[in-house]
Order: structure tokens, then sequence, then C-alpha cells
């Protein structure tokens, strides 16, 4: 089976409220997650997962807070000797805006899509403010996407599963590396939510859900079974990834 390394590029940030990130924990508290685009390098395809912000903001405070530098999407492809005509494929763990700006910027790329995550952005309910069908149009129109409608196989040693826990349509992707299996998650979180502090584990919870969800019940029991799918858990959000350059 193929194998890959992966490489967390930060193309964003965003400051919120922790509670955004730890349903029912650090509500009030301040808090800085970086946004990312991930180059999973191996075989004979360029692959990224998510396409991170169009603009993001590069400020001292920013990159000290999530203790890594932030970089344009050209910048950030460009680590690693690319170009966004260069990328083969884009897997999407979501459509929230923050995930999918540069899209229309991969002209050559295939696009998988959740079948439910693109209902979603074309009709989304009021509470849905972070989807914005502009940033996808293009891709659409030059019939880029493939939809995803169950668990799959992209390429070899390459999958996804649907993980409902954030967006409807979430999509976690499977990555076979050199030291097991690395989940990186289709929902927004840190690694707290999968390692939750002392005084969380004395309630008897194994993991902390996300802030924003679909079903909390259900996230929680998806986000155990990552725990126990996964050999290396690559949470979305998390700042500790940031000044990594490659994953194992």
């Amino acid at each position: 089976m193929q194998t890959y390394n992966i490489h967390p590029i930060v193309m964003g940030t965003k400051i919120f409220d922790k509670g955004m990130m730890t349903y029912q924990h650090d509500y009030g508290k301040p808090y800085t997650i970086p946004i990312y685009t991930w180059y999973i390098e191996g075989g004979d395809k360029k692959i990224l997962v998510d396409t991170g912000e169009m603009n993001p903001i590069v400020s001292h405070d920013r990159e000290k807070a999530i203790g890594g530098k932030i970089y344009t999407f050209e910048e950030g492809l460009a680590l690693w000797g690319l170009t966004p005509s260069d990328i083969d494929m884009v897997i999407h763990t979501h459509l929230h805006n923050d995930h999918c700006e540069n899209d229309y910027k991969c002209e050559n790329a295939k696009f998988f899509i959740h079948e439910k995550e693109l209902a979603r952005i074309h009709n989304p309910h009021p509470l849905d403010y972070r989807y914005l069908e502009d940033y996808i149009e293009e891709i659409e129109e030059n019939q880029q996407i493939e939809t995803v409608n169950d668990d799959r196989e992209i390429v070899d040693g390459i999958s996804v599963m649907h993980t409902p826990v954030h967006t409807d349509g979430g999509l976690s992707v499977l990555i076979e590396t050199s030291r097991g299996t690395a989940v990186i998650t289709g929902f927004c979180v840190i690694m707290e939510n999968f390692y939750p502090p002392k005084e969380i584990l004395a309630m008897e919870m194994d993991v902390i859900p996300p802030g924003t969800h679909v079903n909390v019940y259900e996230a929680y029991d998806i986000m155990q079974k990552i725990k126990e799918t996964a050999d290396i858990i690559i949470p979305l959000h998390d700042p500790g990834l940031s000044a990594v350059r490659e994953i194992p």
C-alpha cells in the first residue's frame, strides 16, 4: 500500500470564543485557531485536503498566538515547489468558507465533496452563515467535482469516512503513513477535544464534541470511533501543528 507524508500549511486564522471548539467548556475565553491546507505528499498525484482562506490576515500577534507562520495559498504551496495549477486532487472536509476559498485557483484539480455538503452550500439554513456558494461556483461550472455519498477509497492509501459532526457532509480523511493511519478530522476541533483535561475526564467524558455540531450525541460517538481508528489524530484547527512541517 502507498504511504504518504502530510504537510500542514497555515492559510489563515480565526479569533473567537474557545467554546466554539469545546462544547460546554471554556466559554468566554478568547482563542486563536489556525486554518490549514494539508499537502499530501506521495504517489503520483498532488493532493490537498481543503484550500484555506483567500486573503488571510497576517500579523505578528496572530502568528505568535498559533506559534507558526501564516501564508497565502500561493506562498504555502511554493514551500513544496507547487503552484495551484499543479494540484491534481482536493479532498474537502466540508465547505465552510475558510476551507474552500481558494478552490477556483486549482483549475486542473478534481474535487471530492460529500453530496450532503453540496446540498447544504446551495440551500443553507439561516444558522449556516459560514457557507457561501460563490467559492465553488467555478469548479461546479467546470465540472471538477466528484461527489461522495459513502465511505470510499480516493486513491491507494487514502480514503474518506463520512463524519457528520460539525456539518451534514463532513468527510474525515484517512491517510496511510509509515507510522500507521493518520486521520484528518472532517470537523473543526483541536487536540483537546480528543484528549480532555483531567477535570473533564473526571466527569466521565472521553472526548469533547465541537461547540458547533449537527447532533452532539452522534458527534461524541463519531469522535470516539475516530479515536479508535487513528494511529495519528490530526484535528482540523489545532495550533500545535502550525509549526510542524511534516507528519509523521
